[in-house]
């Protein structure tokens, strides 16, 4: 190979691979808009509503659904958060109420964030959020416990295969999640 040929397959190889990792930082950077527009579009990822919603009651008294309430504690929060009950027997279109304990363990001041999701998939488009402490970021005092309410209704419209819905909450620092995001 001559050294002109040479150098001008590095050079085309060198701009290549500049194209690509471009391309990937591109890509890395856009996930996330992407996935929140796949969410949005197919339901996946059972997101619920993240701002209040105004509905009317229309109770179907023959059909009854067991919401069941999980809570998890990102692990670098310092914070307790449970469902008051473990579960509820809900019939759709009626207004239902439940609360959520949590508390900060920490002895300086902090401010958390709900993030919820409902399991089905198929479910998360029918489970309203009337009122929700998940709504706004949430500001503790050193050790400060305080209960949280959640105001809920499930569309009757819900598929009939579901008997079973599941909301999880996760807490999270965000203060802490700010700073590890920085970086």
């Amino acid at each position: 190979m001559k050294p002109d040929s040479q150098s001008k397959s590095h050079r085309s190889l060198t701009l290549a691979l500049l194209a690509i990792v471009a391309g990937a930082f591109g890509f890395g950077y856009l996930l996330v808009p992407l996935y929140d527009v796949f969410c949005e579009i197919t339901g996946f990822g059972g997101r619920t509503n993240a701002t209040a919603a105004v509905v009317e009651e229309a109770p179907d008294m023959s059909r009854e659904i067991r919401v069941e309430f999980v809570t998890t504690v990102n692990s670098y929060a310092p914070f307790e958060l449970a469902a008051d009950v473990d579960s509820m027997t809900v019939h759709p279109g009626k207004m239902y109420f439940a609360t959520f304990t949590a508390k900060n363990l920490a002895s300086a001041d902090k401010v958390a964030q709900a993030v919820p999701s409902v399991a089905p998939v198929s479910a998360a488009e029918h489970f309203t959020k009337i009122d929700c402490f998940c709504f706004t970021s949430q500001e503790f005092t050193a050790f400060e416990a305080r209960a949280m309410p959640l105001q809920f209704i499930v569309d009757p419209e819900l598929p009939d295969y579901v008997d079973t819905i599941t909301l999880q909450y996760t807490f999270y620092d965000t203060a802490r999640a700010a700073a590890i995001n920085t970086f």
